[in-house]
């Protein structure tokens, strides 16, 4: 039973990010249909919030948070971050491969690194080598993102092929890896801003209903405003309907709850050291399900980001000991200081 609990988050985690690509590869082939992205985020983020209501509802029925006119600020910076990450996240994907996509995405520790320092919410010690770790890995991350982006090489598995006839497929994958870039920026401006609207209101099941009620209002007020085909809106090709049912049940319900499971059990470390097996997944499913070609700047900015990332998260690691460490330290020598006391109580008693 013991082993059994042990492998759980392991084989959790590799679930997440399976699910994580198939959304990426539903959102593509909706959009292929000539479904807009603002649409596309709508039904799915409308169709999370009526799962989320209900189960929302019974598990705070007996404990309700209170809902503070800061709260619902709250709340809407992060729909609002979010429905950017969202559309940039999608309108990336519609000109990149789904490679390209999960790559990219490996910027997002490094991003949130810096953000957290520049926040105070990290510290940074130029002679620590954690903190140096960390720099690096970020600035390797960067570095391999721009490999991926601005070189794509020859395609080394699948035919190459862009559904786009006005963009050749160079600047494409530019345009695709650019917005992928601000997505990940962007997201790791969210995670900041999540951190902190968590502490104020330590309910996720709350925060992810009203995440996904201002993200589908925002989306829609954007599409009515942009998009004068009504037809976008339609849901009648199954290729529609299919991903959008998808993206709500996968995306923000089952791989926010996973995660945050496997957070609670292992910490956020465990959970970000499996976005790499993405890229393998991504890789696999895009050339067999999209047909999609893989190049030789992929497979090389692939190996320089995942080598940053694991840089980040080494740090991350190192940190973490440490801080165990000087907390074992602390309560040792707490301890030895109590020692004598006792040791003297003992004695005496003994002559007693």
């Amino acid at each position: 039973m013991g082993m059994e609990n042990a492998v759980v988050p392991y084989v959790g985690m590799v679930v997440v990010q399976i699910a994580q690509v198939g959304l990426m590869i539903a959102g593509k082939v909706a959009m292929s249909t000539g479904m807009t992205t603002f649409a596309f985020i709508f039904y799915s983020n409308a169709l999370a919030s009526l799962i989320l209501l209900p189960i929302t509802f019974f598990i705070y029925r007996s404990n309700r948070p209170p809902f503070l006119r800061t709260f619902l600020c709250g709340f809407f910076v992060l729909g609002f971050l979010g429905f950017l990450v969202q559309i940039l996240g999608y309108t990336g994907i519609k000109y990149a491969s789904a490679s390209l996509s999960t790559t990219i995405l490996n910027l997002i520790p490094g991003f949130t690194f810096v953000f957290a320092v520049l926040f105070r919410m990290e510290k940074f010690k130029y002679t620590s080598a954690t903190s140096i770790a960390k720099s690096i890995g970020t600035l390797v991350s960067v570095i391999g993102a721009l490999i991926v982006t601005l070189y794509q090489g020859p395609s080394i598995l699948g035919i190459s092929s862009h559904s786009d006839e006005t963009l050749t497929s160079s600047s494409a994958w530019l345009i695709g890896g650019l917005l992928l870039t601000i997505d990940s920026l962007v997201a790791s401006i969210f995670i900041i801003a999540q951190a902190i609207v968590l502490k104020k209101c330590p309910a996720e099941l709350v925060l992810m209903l009203f995440y996904s009620c201002f993200v589908a209002i925002l989306s829609a007020a954007a599409s009515f405003i942009v998009e004068k085909d009504l037809n976008a809106w339609s849901l009648k090709p199954t290729m529609r309907f299919i991903p959008v049912i998808y993206s709500a049940l996968f995306g923000n319900v089952f791989q926010v709850s996973i995660i945050m499971w496997c957070v609670r059990r292992k910490g956020p470390l465990f959970a970000s050291v499996f976005h790499p097996l993405g890229v393998i997944f991504a890789t696999a499913m895009g050339i067999v399900i999209l047909g999609e070609a893989f190049y030789l700047g992929s497979l090389l900015g692939s190996i320089v980001v995942v080598i940053g990332f694991y840089f980040v998260m080494w740090g991350k690691a190192k940190e973490a000991e440490t801080i165990d460490d000087d907390g074992l330290k602390g309560f040792e020598s707490r301890n030895e200081k109590k020692m004598p006391l006792l040791l003297n109580n003992t004695a005496e008693d003994g002559v007693v």
